[in-house]
């Protein structure tokens, strides 16, 4: 299967490189630029609103639960590292690769 530089396999997950662009029109995934995922979220920047509708979101798109959805980087950046528990990377490399074609 095709390599996808955003996610890396841990042991019991996946890590996901992630940008956002918060303020945006709608909820979507855009791309695959270089090691980073982005996606456009509707909500603003402020006291966590765009970390817990990206988290919802991620959550949604590989239907997984919020609760196995973790934010561990990027607190208050634009870049941010997730953690998606109990997910196969194949499965994660799939469905993007599924949402991009």
């Amino acid at each position: 299967m095709t390599t996808l530089s955003c996610l890396k396999a841990v042991e019991n997950g996946v890590q996901l490189r992630v940008q956002v662009l918060p303020r945006a029109s709608r909820t979507e995934l855009i791309e695959i630029k270089g090691d980073l995922l982005r996606i456009r979220l509707t909500s603003p920047p402020v006291g966590g609103a765009a970390n817990k509708l990206c988290r919802e979101y991620l959550a949604k798109v590989f239907g997984i639960s919020k609760s196995r959805v973790t934010l561990i980087q990027g607190e208050k950046s634009r870049v941010k590292q997730w953690h998606l528990q109990g997910v196969h990377a194949d499965v994660v490399k799939g469905r993007l690769l599924e949402l991009f074609r």
